[in-house]
């Protein structure tokens, strides 16, 4: 009788796992098996030479382990496992899902009916309040600040109720009640035609203001409440290209709202008459309907939500659970950093937007009053860079592409600084800039979305739109008092000094966090 040699102890031996030093042991009586001390031969399983080098005969074998058999059954009748499908990379597997579907659908209608809204308020005061000489911009700075008001008072309040009612509900309902509001205005229009307060305003106006202040409302519990809803119904790994869907509709709702808004108001009101309506009623049929289309189609999704009374004693405290999410925010770096940079980046085009204006007046090309297009440029490039990333994104770290965005969006607003003046390298620059500002609002708001709880998301989320709202706020007076006092190119240069800080803050808060858990 032969007698076996090493390797065949080794081949024949037990899995590879801690207790891989007993290979070394003596060889039982049994010449194709190691018997470890303390353990039946019944227990363990012999190897194949396959498990050990698989080139061997070219098969796939499983990560969860070797491949083994039977001391009766021969390797050649075990069933090897395939090896799973690679998931697509892209917009594919969100495209796939229902849910979402429905939720972007949702998107579509209900931001269209946003960025109208404005020019609808524009048109009726423009018909029914402006007289003739009379500069508009007293009555639409009336309307914005109107709409801005729930936003700083109610944005941390809203997202506390919304962790604890149905984040689904939550949209259906603020979408019906915004489209019944606006459609509401025609009738009170009507009934309140000719009559003035005692200081001699409107009364349709201040119709106008009281409507515009509970849209804001209501908007308020709307936001928080979408971007909670995003993690249950799209899988973790796939909210970078939902986020980039997301973004790419809404600069697409604000370059359309804008740009056709006020044709779309005029056909509706064609189409009204048409049927009879009236052309009084057709623009706000359509602003109206497109939030009721918005709240009938999110009806249609599933959540996976957990519906469940709240006794009395668990109804919410509003400051404490503030608290809450301050002291959540606190705790969680990651968390913390997305939401500063996202702040710095909505400051920035908010102060894009003030500057806009004098840097069209400065262009030989173009007139004052176009620089719509500079702002179209930057929401062009934005949609471009969120379809890139939604296809590509998955591959990189979110902090590392929040750098890459930082540093190409200094080094776009270095280049406006000093080529500001020349029309068409401005546009090149402001395409890039939006690119750049996709890397960073993104990925940053896919992080809060993946590490915040779901708990915990409604108040993150309010916080943020209450900061966020700030952050547009204070740049619409301090940009052009700036751009005054120290001219375009240090108010250029001053803000890509601002980017650098944020994302050299997120660079450095993503890394220390990573050297401590290591």
């Amino acid at each position: 009788m032969m007698r076996p040699s090493p390797a065949d102890y080794v081949l024949m031996s037990t899995p590879l796992d801690h207790d891989s030093t007993r290979l070394n042991s003596r060889p039982s009586p049994e010449p194709f098996r190691s018997q470890p001390p303390g353990r039946p031969l019944e227990s363990r399983s012999p190897m194949l030479k396959e498990d050990l080098f698989p080139e061997a005969n070219g098969g796939y074998v499983p990560e969860n382990g070797a491949k083994y058999v039977s001391d009766d059954k021969p390797a050649e009748s075990q069933p090897v496992a395939p090896q799973p499908p690679e998931e697509p990379e892209g917009f594919a597997p969100v495209l796939k899902n229902r849910n979402f579907l429905t939720l972007w659908s949702g998107q579509v209608f209900s931001q269209l009916s946003d960025k109208v809204y404005l020019v609808l308020m524009i048109a009726l005061i423009a018909s029914r309040f402006q007289s003739e000489g009379q500069t508009i911009s007293g009555w639409v700075s009336s309307i914005m600040i109107a709409s801005t008001i729930p936003a700083i008072l109610f944005g941390s309040i809203a997202g506390v109720y919304v962790d604890r009612w149905s984040k689904k509900g939550v949209l259906v309902a603020t979408n019906l009640l915004r489209g019944a509001l606006v459609l509401a205005i025609p009738i009170g229009l009507w009934l309140t035609k000719g009559w003035t307060t005692f200081q001699g305003l409107p009364v349709g106006f201040c119709l106008l203001l009281g409507v515009t202040f509970l849209v804001s409302t209501l908007t308020q519990f709307f936001a928080p409440a979408e971007q909670s809803i995003m993690p249950l119904v799209v899988e973790k790994r796939h909210l970078l290209s939902a986020n980039s869907l997301y973004t790419t509709t809404a600069m697409a709702s604000v370059i359309i709202g804008f740009a056709v808004g006020e044709p779309l108001l005029a056909l509706a009101d064609t189409v009204a008459s048409w049927f009879g309506v009236g052309t009084d009623f057709g623009k706000e049929f359509l602003v109206g309907g497109g939030y009721a289309i918005a709240g009938v189609l999110l009806l249609l999704m599933k959540t996976g939500e957990k519906t469940q009374d709240i006794a009395p004693e668990d109804q919410p405290r509003v400051w404490e659970d503030i608290k809450d999410g301050l002291r959540f925010l606190k705790q969680q770096a990651h968390v913390r950093g997305a939401l500063i940079q996202l702040v710095i980046l909505f400051s920035i085009f908010a102060a894009l937007a003030v500057l806009a204006v004098r840097l069209a007046e400065v262009m030989p090309e173009i007139k004052s009053s176009q620089f719509g297009f500079l702002l179209a440029a930057g929401g062009v490039g934005m949609a471009a860079g969120a379809a890139l990333l939604g296809s590509f994104g998955q591959r990189f770290a979110h902090a590392r592409l929040g750098t890459i965005g930082s540093v190409g969006m200094a080094s776009c607003l270095v280049g406006i600084a000093f080529f500001y003046s020349h029309l068409w390298i401005t546009l090149g620059l402001l395409v890039a800039l939006g690119a750049f500002a996709a890397l960073i609002g993104i990925p940053m708001q896919t992080t809060i979305q993946q590490e915040t709880p779901e708990e915990m998301r409604g108040k993150v989320f309010g916080l943020q739109n209450n900061a966020v709202n700030i952050a547009l706020s204070l740049p619409l007076v301090l940009a052009g008092v700036a751009e005054t006092i120290f001219g375009l190119r240090i108010v250029f240069l001053a803000l890509a000094a601002l980017t650098i800080a944020g994302g050299s803050l997120t660079w450095y808060i993503a890394h220390t966090n990573n050297d401590n858990q290591e």
